[in-house]
């Protein structure tokens, strides 16, 4: 992780590295050192696996009505096909360190991507209960890749890992873009909905074959059933110097619920952005562009906010503002949804992959060493998305109550409000302590 307050790229946000505080057996140690000298191979398969970790969640948004119809869904179980995904990224996230020390990140990260290409297939089987069983895996491999990624990135990538670190978020952030625009054209030339989503596992497909040989390489030399990695023993820290508390801090709590709260907008528009579209008059395809481009956008803040983040003391001034663009874009929509949709998706856009690239850094700046910066990240994803998930879900069960979308965007802008409230306080230049 970076150090905090340290200006320009090293202050480029990172999620949890899988391998905290482990040091690998010398066996993968060298298996690694061989990797690296070959360093194509990892940058395909980062790039590849960075295009999979949203793809499948942005591409079934434009075509929810289509599935909703399909299975007689109501608004509020129709949102269950993306607040699924959401639950078991929030369920899944800490297992990820766990299984990597025991079989190396190579390895899970294969798995990740295996269990999302089931995932993908299982939600279109016929039955219902598949779409929403074949969710929980998806979300279940998305949270082992935002686990390990970053950590990926950082390990073998260790003096370029600001460029890197660009690439696979840029990467993520196109894979969603390509998916969401693509959706009803796929639809279109699949034969319906099924097909759109299915082809979605061809990507996972190729990733996880591109990981093959890495995973082999990465253990080579080691013994079956012995672990990749073993714990780094370091020096018992006692008062007044002992090991933050994260649930007893309430400055832990802020950068967590400015991570959900941001979380769920960007999962809200996520679920129903395309479907408040299509019922203000918008055609499926029109939406699915709106979205896409709104999604597009995203990486502008997601570059932008950071590096600003990291050379100030305080973020508070950047937490109001991309609180403000999407509180922004949301009171658009409440206006005038059809006739400025393309301005209220850049608005929300930006402001998107402003919040979360802030959310992350935030994570490295509050603390005050890599070990705490890790566990504040684990704790923001676990808690962060279990929160997340509650915004389409909660917004589904008001649409249908109520038949329209007034109230909904108004609790959303509320959402916004809220945000910028967490902001001032997570955004201070101040250090999580014990």
């Amino acid at each position: 992780m970076p150090r905090p307050h340290t200006p320009g790229p090293e202050a480029e946000p990172l999620l949890v590295d899988a391998e905290t505080d482990l040091r690998p057996t010398p066996e993968v140690a060298a298996a690694r050192r061989t990797l690296r000298a070959h360093p194509a191979l990892l940058l395909i398969g980062i790039v590849l696996a960075s295009l999979n970790m949203r793809a499948a969640l942005a591409g079934v948004s434009p075509l929810l009505g289509e599935i909703s119809g399909h299975f007689g869904l109501s608004a509020t179980t129709g949102s269950l096909v993306t607040t699924i995904p959401l639950i078991f990224m929030g369920l899944a996230s800490p297992f990820a360190p766990r299984l990597a020390r025991r079989w190396g990140t190579e390895a899970v990260l294969l798995s990740a991507l295996v269990l999302l290409l089931g995932g993908i297939l299982l939600r279109v089987a016929p039955p219902v209960m598949a779409l929403f069983a074949g969710g929980a895996l998806v979300g279940s491999g998305i949270a082992f890749l935002n686990v390990l990624m970053p950590g990926l990135v950082k390990r073998d990538f260790p003096h370029r890992a600001a460029g890197m670190t660009a690439l696979y978020t840029t990467s993520m952030i196109g894979g969603a873009t390509v998916s969401a625009a693509s959706a009803v054209p796929l639809e279109n030339a699949l034969g319906g909905w099924r097909g759109s989503l299915a082809s979605w596992s061809l990507l996972a497909a190729v990733a996880a074959l591109v990981w093959i040989p890495q995973t082999v390489l990465a253990r080579r030399g080691t013994h079956h059933g012995e672990p990749a990695a073993t714990p780094v023993r370091t020096p018992v820290r006692t008062t007044p110097g002992a090991e933050p508390r994260l649930g007893r801090s309430a400055l832990a709590w802020q950068v967590t619920l400015f991570m959900g709260l941001q979380s769920s907008i960007a999962y809200v528009c996520i679920a129903w952005m395309p479907t408040i579209f299509t019922d203000h008059g918008m055609s499926k395809s029109a939406a699915g562009l709106v979205f896409a481009f709104s999604t597009m956008l995203q990486m502008v803040g997601s570059f932008v906010v950071p590096t600003l983040a990291g050379r100030m003391r305080s973020q508070r001034t950047l937490a109001v503002a991309v609180a403000a663009l999407m509180g922004a874009g949301i009171a658009g929509l409440l206006v005038a949804p059809a006739a400025g949709a393309w301005v209220w998706a850049a608005l929300i856009g930006v402001g998107q992959g402003g919040s979360v690239g802030l959310a992350l850094t935030m994570m490295v700046l509050r603390t005050g060493d890599a070990h705490t910066s890790a566990r504040l990240s684990g704790m923001a994803q676990t808690w962060g998305y279990l929160l997340a998930a509650v915004g389409p879900l909660a917004l589904g069960v008001v649409h249908q109550t109520t038949g329209g979308w007034a109230l909904p965007l108004t609790l959303m802008l509320a959402v916004c409000g809220a945000l910028a409230l967490l902001g001032l306080g997570a955004g201070r230049d101040r250090r999580i302590r014990a």
